[in-house]
C-alpha cells in the first residue's frame, strides 16, 4: 500500500506527459529537419554568414511567439529550426575539412548532455523555476560578449565564451524540463523552441571548444 501511494504520488500529471510527448516528437522532427538543411547547405556551398544569420532567425522566433497557440506556430517552429541548421552548414564544412572527429564528438556530447539534463529532472522531478532569471541574465550577457567578441577576434574570450554557453544552455534545458513537468509550460511549441536552441547552443559550443583545442 505505501509503494502504491509513492508510484501515485510521483506520477506525471496528464497534462504534463501530454506536453512532454508533443515536444519531444516535435523535436526530434526538427533536429532531422535541421539535419537535412544542414546537409543541403554543405552541397550548394553555402557561405558562412556570421551576424547577418541573426535577421531571419529573429523573425521567425517573432513569428513563432506570434502563432504558438496555432497550427501556423508548426510552420514557423520548421521554418527557424531549418533555418539555424542551414546556418552550421558551412561551419560543419570547414570544420570537416580536417576530419570528422570534431563534429561526431560534438554530436556525441551533446546527445549526452541533454540525456543527462533532462533525465535528471525527469527523475528528480526538481522544480527548477528559482533558476530562470539568472539563466536568462547569463544568456543576454554572454550574447552581447559574444557580438562584441565578433569584432575584437579574442581567442581566449572566445573560449570562455563557448564555456559560458554550454553551461547556461545545458541549465535551460533542465530549467524548461521541469516547467514542463510541473505546469509551468503547456505550450509544446514553445517548449520544443527553447530546448532546440539550447541543443544547438550545446552543439556549436561543443564544436567550438573542440576546435579550439585541436587548433
Amino acid at each position: 500500500m505505501a509503494l502504491d501511494k509513492a508510484i501515485v504520488s510521483t506520477a506525471l500529471d496528464p497534462a504534463a506527459v501530454k506536453v512532454l510527448r508533443n515536444t519531444y516528437t516535435l523535436l526530434s522532427m526538427t533536429l532531422v529537419f535541421s539535419a537535412v538543411m544542414c546537409g543541403v547547405a554543405m552541397v550548394v556551398n553555402a557561405p558562412f554568414m556570421g551576424l547577418w544569420m541573426l535577421l531571419p532567425y529573429i523573425g521567425c522566433l517573432w513569428m513563432v511567439e506570434k502563432n504558438k497557440n496555432s497550427t501556423a506556430g508548426l510552420f514557423w517552429v520548421f521554418a527557424l529550426t531549418g533555418w539555424m541548421g542551414f546556418t552550421l552548414g558551412p561551419i560543419i564544412s570547414y570544420l570537416a575539412t580536417s576530419g570528422s572527429d570534431i563534429i561526431l564528438t560534438a554530436l556525441g556530447g551533446t546527445a549526452l548532455i541533454f540525456m543527462a539534463t533532462s533525465g535528471y529532472v525527469l527523475v528528480t522531478r526538481k522544480e527548477l523555476s528559482f533558476m530562470g532569471g539568472f539563466l536568462m541574465t547569463g544568456i543576454i550577457v554572454a550574447f552581447v560578449a559574444s557580438i562584441a567578441n565578433v569584432f575584437l577576434q579574442i581567442q581566449g574570450l572566445s573560449l570562455v565564451l563557448s564555456c559560458i554557453f554550454l553551461l547556461i544552455s545545458s541549465g535551460f534545458i533542465m530549467w524548461q524540463t521541469s516547467a514542463i513537468i510541473h505546469g509551468g509550460e503547456r505550450n509544446y511549441i514553445s517548449a520544443t523552441v527553447m530546448l532546440y536552441v539550447m541543443i544547438y547552443n550545446v552543439f556549436t559550443s561543443l564544436l567550438a571548444l573542440l576546435g579550439l583545442a585541436d587548433d
